[in-house]
């Protein structure tokens, strides 16, 4: 039984069946246009981002830098300590009783200029013997400290 044998057929013939879409009404409608909330907030942001990034990127400051010239103080003065490999030492090229290493370093540590004290231990040189002569330098407030030819170890591990 369809809907057309429940209907009358004076009624039918006044209103014949059609078929059609009809829009449904109230909350349930369907909305034709597009959503364009997804669009607005993604243009906020690209412009947002434009804003802050374009200045910075076109920004200059000129500046007069001054021109490097020769550099006319002379460089600090230095002294060199060497640790042989069978613990010998060797202050600026002249041999060094181990005995003598402290008095060496307290004057080096009153010397006003604060000269600079480079160590160079040589590789085979026991770890030890160069641990004890740092604590001696440090023990005697040195505090200029640098490590001669360490590059040669760069790849040993």
């Amino acid at each position: 039984m369809t809907i057309s044998d429940k209907i009358p057929a004076a009624i039918l013939r006044q209103h014949p069946p059609r078929i059609r879409f009809v829009p449904a009404k109230g909350d349930f409608a369907p909305i034709v246009a597009i959503n364009t909330t997804p669009l607005v907030d993604v243009m906020l942001v690209l412009l947002i981002m434009f804003i802050i990034v374009i200045p910075a990127a076109t920004h200059k400051v000129p500046l007069d830098l001054p021109q490097p010239g020769p550099v006319t103080a002379p460089p600090p003065p230095s002294h060199r300590l060497d640790i042989a490999a069978d613990g010998a030492l060797v202050w600026d090229g002249a041999a060094l009783p181990a005995a003598a290493l402290p008095a060496r370093l307290a004057a080096l540590a009153a010397d006003p200029a604060r000269p600079e004290l480079n160590l160079n231990a040589a590789g085979e040189a026991r770890y030890e013997q160069v641990d004890i002569i740092l604590a001696q330098i440090r023990g005697a407030g040195i505090t200029r400290l640098g490590f001669i030819d360490n590059a040669r170890y760069r790849n040993a591990f």
